[in-house]
């Protein structure tokens, strides 16, 4: 009896030398991944149309910016979750007034906070894709904006978050962002390149790179855009305005999407995004 309680109890030791072991390397692990440091690409800065400039505003509005940011961009509760993170989205009025524009656009398209460090989440992956002048539209609407309000607190990562991040499935932005380069959505021909343009920077950081869905939190996957196929226009603009389907299909985290940043796309945009995903379902195999 006694030399079987000595075993168990160099097995009880052993496994909690194992589980010592495993908490200090995702601990060590993902604090490696949130550290990580990626050389900027130098963005190229173009001064935009003066149609440009003044649709900048809607832009931000259209590609989410005011949704993640808050209503006056001075940062807000991002994610919620202490098993997974405590994350605010960054006061960016008071980013702006410390970064150059150099530095605002390699976070918007890189992934690269201006001090250097990778960042957790920002759709740089879209992004990426914005064109020159877009991209410098976009800052300067950031730009007019007064800055107000206060820095948002440091992120918080929690036990699920920092599993994922030791596992690599949470990837960082600038990691995320090189896995969408090198799965583009199909390049439907000249007809389609205004619609394959909205889709990539617009949707395909939720839908995926290949726009087959992907997990957004744990349990929660995106659909396949191949479904929009069976939209009419008519419908399809609905959806983006309303965020109400055909037949009143709950769409949890879409209706929210085109509510507040959809339904500010022009209608040949929406048009434009349509017949994209129209064309795109039709080609399938």
């Amino acid at each position: 009896m006694a030399k079987a309680l000595r075993w168990a109890g160099f097995l009880l030791a052993a496994l909690l030398a194992l589980l010592l072991l495993a908490a200090a390397w995702i601990w060590f692990a993902s604090n490696r991944a949130l550290g990580t440091r990626v050389d900027a690409v130098p963005e190229t800065l173009v001064q935009p149309s003066a149609a440009q400039l003044a649709d900048g505003p809607r832009q931000l509005r259209v590609l989410g910016c005011f949704g993640c940011h808050g209503e006056k961009l001075e940062g807000d509760l991002f994610i919620d979750d202490p098993k997974i993170a405590l994350l605010y989205a960054s006061n960016l009025t008071r980013v702006a007034a410390k970064a150059s524009d150099q530095q605002l656009a390699q976070a918007i398209r890189q992934g690269i906070g201006h001090d250097g460090r990778t960042l957790l989440v920002m759709p740089s992956e879209s992004y990426q894709f914005l064109t020159d002048q877009e991209v410098a539209a976009l800052i300067a609407a950031i730009r007019r904006l007064p800055g107000t309000g206060s820095d948002q607190p440091a992120l918080r990562v929690g036990p699920i978050g920092r599993f994922a991040l030791a596992t690599g499935r949470l990837p960082t932005v600038p990691a995320l962002a090189e896995q969408y380069r090198a799965s583009r959505i199909a390049d439907l021909g000249p007809g389609y390149a205004l619609g394959r343009h909205l889709v990539e920077t617009n949707c395909s950081g939720c839908h995926g790179p290949d726009l087959k869905g992907k997990e957004l939190e744990p349990g929660t996957i995106s659909s396949d855009l191949a479904m929009t196929g069976a939209y009419d226009l008519d419908q399809f603009r609905t959806l983006l305005r309303t965020g109400a389907a055909p037949g009143g299909k709950k769409l949890g985290l879409m209706a929210n999407v085109a509510k507040e940043d959809f339904s500010h796309m022009r209608d040949d945009e929406i048009a434009a995004v349509h017949a994209y995903l129209a064309e795109r379902a039709r080609r399938a195999p």
